[in-house]
């Protein structure tokens, strides 16, 4: 089974939103359509990077990681090298 950490953003806001789950699909799809109380809010409009994992715990620590940074710089820098990130 495959886990994955991901990356929603609000285009207008420049907003981010991290989080990690075994259906990357269907857990977008929740998330587009206010179905989650926290994106709901946000707004987030579109999946901007995801990695892939075969360990819950690793996506959910990528996760956890991504999250306590402070700024926005590291984020945007690894939507814009996704092909050199992972």
């Amino acid at each position: 089974m495959s886990y994955y950490m991901y990356i929603l953003k609000n285009e207008q806001k420049d907003r981010f939103y991290i989080g990690s789950t075994n259906n990357l699909r269907r857990r977008l799809k929740e998330h587009l359509q206010g179905k989650t109380r926290t994106t709901k809010v946000l707004k987030t409009d579109k999946l901007v990077y995801f990695e892939e994992y075969n360990v819950e715990a690793e996506a959910r620590n990528r996760e956890k990681k991504l999250k306590s940074y402070k700024s926005k710089k590291y984020i945007k820098w690894l939507i814009n090298n996704k092909s050199t990130a992972q």
